[in-house]
């Protein structure tokens, strides 16, 4: 018997597309002797510290549920680190939440905050997750283009033209992926400002926060911001800053009515964090801030040194402020994102997103990440000089 599955299939997931980063890796997978400036991940190995606390605490049996909270000791150690480091003051007890990565705490963010039809803004290009999310939640979801021209920041009068009355929600994300832009203070004022008239709830994913390059400019979360703790919702983890992709940990801080509604969703979902990722994530955040400042220096090294090749081969690329990827400006050489990217794996053997990736504005560009080794960096870009001489 034939069974018409696109009619069994609810119509909010059949509308979303599947992710172009992953559908462009399935295309890497298998492939003998590409070098991948692709998946955002650290190359680093987590620190040994932080693996051996995961271990000792299989050793010691802590191998139980948690509160769907997370550890009181982890929420204690989160608290004072976003204090420290965001400038921003949280209950430990009662907002804080800890999830399985940041991108479930997106998921139980929009789901705690938004009605069907209620509009949710977003920059972009930006992380493939953002509109899928909103569309999951029954939101509806407003891009702002940014330009290349500003650095890929958000500009308060942009954001100005696509409020209307439904508007709910604003996402961040700076420094960002897939650009590595980041928002000035006095950007983030406008912003803020905004926020308040039209009384916006304000999601701010700072997973890259810790790695910035410009010393004589610390990072700023909104929710520092006067008027803007109470509406907001600052998610952050230990996935790039921490090397710790595979631990799947992340925290949503918030006022407490708002964490409440996330811990709903949370505990009839996911119930609670792995106990061992949240042990190790404790000594990440108590001890980990010497490897974390190796790695980001690590990375400003290589930053640099992708920016001044690419500029030189002529696909302009300006200085992302934080993050780890670069996003040259590929439009000069005639050709669509997609079909340079494949181009370059096909002849090259270099993989890089197409920035059509992370949504329409991201056209005519290329995200490259350099989370991976020197050596590899140094060779793929004497490779991708060799394609772009060619075409």
């Amino acid at each position: 018997m034939y069974m018409d599955y696109s009619q069994k299939i609810a119509r909010q997931i059949a509308g979303i597309p599947r992710s172009g980063i992953r559908d462009f890796f399935e295309l890497v997978q298998g492939r003998e002797g590409v070098i991948s400036l692709g998946v955002g991940e650290p190359d680093f190995t987590t620190p040994w510290h932080i693996r051996e606390a995961a271990i000792y605490a299989l050793e010691k049996g802590h191998t139980s549920y948690t509160s769907n909270l997370g550890l009181p000791a982890l929420r204690k150690s989160i608290a004072r680190y976003v204090s420290d480091f965001f400038h921003v003051q949280y209950d430990a007890l009662t907002e804080v939440l800890v999830t399985v990565g940041v991108s479930e705490a997106i998921d139980i963010a929009l789901r705690a905050l938004i009605n069907p039809g209620d509009e949710v803004i977003y920059h972009e290009p930006c992380y493939v997750s953002y509109s899928p999310s909103i569309v999951m939640a029954y939101g509806t979801a407003v891009g702002v283009h940014t330009r290349k021209r500003d650095g890929f920041s958000l500009k308060p009068e942009e954001l100005a033209k696509v409020i209307t009355p439904k508007s709910r929600v604003l996402m961040l994300n700076f420094p960002t992926n897939p650009t590595g832009a980041t928002a000035s203070r006095e950007d983030l004022e406008g912003i803020a400002k905004l926020c308040i008239e039209h009384d916006l709830f304000v999601l701010t994913d700072e997973i890259y926060s810790e790695l910035r390059y410009d010393a004589s400019e610390e990072h700023v979360s909104i929710a520092a911001l006067p008027g803007m703790k109470e509406r907001t919702i600052l998610l952050h983890g230990f996935s790039k800053a921490f090397a710790m992709t595979g631990f799947r940990l992340g925290y949503a801080c918030a006022p407490q009515p708002i964490t409440e509604a996330m811990m709903k969703i949370h505990q009839y979902s996911m119930l609670c964090a792995p106990i061992m990722s949240q042990m190790a994530a404790i000594e990440a955040l108590e001890n980990g801030a010497p490897e974390v400042a190796k790695m980001r220096d690590a990375y400003h090294q290589r930053r640099d040194f992708l920016v001044k090749r690419l500029n030189q081969m002529g696909l302009s690329c300006h200085s992302p402020g934080g993050a780890f990827y670069v996003f040259p400006d590929i439009r000069e050489t005639g050709l669509s994102s997609k079909d340079f990217a494949m181009r370059l794996l096909e002849e090259e053997g270099v993989a890089a997103v197409p920035g059509s990736a992370f949504g329409t504005s991201g056209e005519g560009f290329l995200r490259c990440c350099y989370a991976t080794g020197f050596d590899d960096l140094k060779l793929a870009m004497d490779k991708m000089e060799r394609f772009v001489g060619r075409l």
